[in-house]
């Protein structure tokens, strides 16, 4: 999507598989499995997605996959098909050196992974030499001690090396990362977990990450069962489908893989999903 001299594009760091059980939570199998078919083992396949905006002065990357420290070890579990991201950006005339900025929209892996990588010695690196990595403080602290239900979520690798050389900056809930491009808490996934609105001229698109991870849960009782505050993720989803019908938002799903983003309408009281790639 190209709005004057700036581009917005979705790249993916690539596919994993999760339970279809953990996924939808306390949505019986027979429902959601509807929507998306299970494997063998009642994995559904999700995508690892990223939105790259290029603007004449900065480059800023939403999200950064899961990356390639831990492809070997997490293939059996979840099927990890991932660093794709840095071919995505070469495809485009970019290298990793080139990007300015990442927001993050959590910590998880699966959000973080592509932040860092291994060098010759197999020490984590950043993988965005050049660039400010921003996150909502609580995401930060709720990295530092996971309890156990999240203690396979967070891996110190993908963020510490970024705060031993300075490269964290932290938000807060409304701030304005450029102008156009603002950062609003959505904490019911996670602690910190953030949205990202995007505003150029007519254009308006919402990164929803972790709150709406596909289009298949656009419904409100569609919560993944590791939601740590699934009331309020409810609360969030409802705010932000009625803003985006509201105001013509296009919402990019953290996790999309047939199709990744959507912008929605009310007909007759009626959510309906209006797939559009960018």
């Amino acid at each position: 999507m190209r709005i004057g001299n700036t581009s917005i594009e979705l790249l993916k760091d690539g596919t994993f598989r999760v339970d279809g059980g953990t996924l939808f939570g306390q949505v019986a199998k027979s429902e959601w499995e509807r929507y998306i078919k299970p494997d063998r083992r009642n994995r559904v396949t999700l995508g690892l997605n990223a939105v790259l905006i290029n603007t004449p002065e900065l480059k800023i990357l939403i999200d950064t996959g899961a990356g390639n420290k831990r492809i070997a070890e997490m293939r059996d579990d979840f099927n990890l098909n991932g660093n794709k991201l840095i071919k995505g950006l070469k495809e485009r005339g970019l290298s990793a050196r080139d990007i300015d900025i990442v927001v993050l929209s959590n910590l998880h892996f699966d959000h973080s992974g592509g932040c860092t990588k291994l060098d010759r010695t197999g020490t984590a690196i950043p993988m965005f030499p050049n660039a400010v990595y921003m996150m909502q403080r609580s995401s930060w602290d709720a990295a530092q001690d996971p309890n156990e239900r999240y203690l396979d979520t967070f891996y110190e690798e993908d963020y510490e090396p970024l705060a031993e050389r300075d490269m964290v900056r932290f938000l807060d809930d409304g701030d304005e990362i450029i102008p156009g491009v603002t950062v609003k808490l959505a904490p019911g996934p996670s602690q910190g977990n953030q949205i990202v609105f995007i505003e150029y001229g007519s254009e308006r698109i919402v990164y929803a990450g972790d709150l709406i991870p596909t289009p298949f849960h656009m419904p409100l009782h569609h919560i993944p069962a590791t939601a740590e505050f699934p009331n309020d993720t409810l609360v969030q989803k409802r705010e932000l489908l009625e803003t985006a019908i509201e105001g013509g938002w296009l919402i990019v799903f953290g996790h999309g893989n047939e199709y990744n983003s959507a912008y929605v309408r009310d007909r007759g009281g009626v959510s309906q999903l209006v797939p559009v790639e960018i």
